[in-house]
């Protein structure tokens, strides 16, 4: 994983097109490793969610090539590698595990459900209502917090209550979240290490039960 760390800081000194095609073997190497490492992951995987057997791992990586059509920047390429992990592919509107590496610490492993639409979005909402107790349970699991310690992600929540619930409601900071995603950082030196995918695979298992919440609430 080193030599994909040492390219990404590459790319993020030197982010254009002619720099990239005279160092595209470099960058060709560097893809060869990632997709190794999703396929030791995408098997530490399996041992506990059975429902990303269909996967081909070395397919659920992302794009470096950026979509610069409605963006400010127009670096043409990502400065990092990312990949996720769902029953139906790459975490396209259904729960799933999303892995990203980046340098300078800045590496994570993020899970949930990422801006489901308005109706799965009104279903899970429903379904925190309904079974507040089951999902505070998995928020407030030991492992779970030491794991994800700053639980829900706040970058993508509404300031007031959702239509149809009241302002004093007691999961009102739930409900008004559009996704439900937990991170986990990891350092250079993590993903450097031999064990990664493994370290990896046992933060996806400790966040399985939120997916399977989410994934229950949507079904």
């Amino acid at each position: 994983m080193e030599n994909i760390l040492k390219f990404l800081r590459a790319i993020a000194k030197n982010n254009d097109r002619e720099w990239f095609e005279k160092n595209k073997p470099t960058y060709l190497q560097a893809k060869e490793s990632f997709d190794d490492f999703l396929e030791a992951l995408h098997k530490e995987l399996l041992k506990f969610d059975e429902s990303l057997g269909a996967l081909n791992p070395r397919k659920m990586g992302f794009r470096i090539y950026r979509d610069v059509r409605f963006s400010k920047d127009k670096s043409p390429y990502k400065i990092n590698m990312g990949a996720g992990f769902s029953a139906g592919g790459k975490m396209m509107q259904e729960p799933g595990y999303y892995i990203h590496i980046q340098p300078n610490n800045q590496s994570f492993l993020a899970g949930g459900f990422y801006m489901p639409d308005a109706e799965k979005l009104a279903k899970i909402r429903q379904e925190i209502d309904y079974n507040a107790e089951a999902f505070t349970k998995i928020l407030k699991n030991k492992k779970f917090k030491a794991t994800f310690p700053n639980g829900l992600d706040d970058f993508d929540k509404l300031k007031t209550a959702p239509k149809g619930y009241a302002k004093d409601h007691p999961q009102l900071e739930f409900l008004k979240h559009k996704s439900f995603i937990v991170s986990h950082y990891f350092t250079d030196k993590e993903v450097a290490e031999k064990n990664f995918a493994k370290k990896v695979a046992e933060a996806c298992k400790t966040l399985k039960p939120l997916n399977d919440f989410l994934k229950e609430a949507v079904a």
